[in-house]
């Protein structure tokens, strides 16, 4: 497997300065993906601005893991719900 794509998850606590066990609480409550490689666990670059805006509501604002799961979920469907838009929109105006 290559790793091109993958930052090793002990690398970013130590850069982000985060503890390793709140990583991995995310990945057990289902809020971020993790890739394990030779024993080491990984996550992809593309969510990287995931994990960096959970890790802002948590250690910025003081967030519980409960509150994390929340604000997660209504942020994908927040997100879901605009990109729908942009495809009503898209198909109004071809019509």
């Amino acid at each position: 497997m290559e790793t091109s794509n993958l930052l090793a998850v002990p690398r970013f606590c130590e850069v982000y300065n985060i503890e390793l066990g709140f990583v991995n609480a995310l990945h057990e409550h289902g809020l971020i993906e993790l890739v394990t490689f030779e024993e080491i666990q990984y996550v992809q670059h593309e969510h990287l601005r995931d994990l960096e805006r959970l890790i802002r509501l948590h250690y910025d604002l003081e967030i519980n893991m409960e509150g994390i799961d929340v604000i997660a979920h209504l942020l994908n469907r927040v997100e879901a719900m605009q990109e729908e838009m942009t495809v009503l929109r898209n198909r109004q105006s071809a019509e």
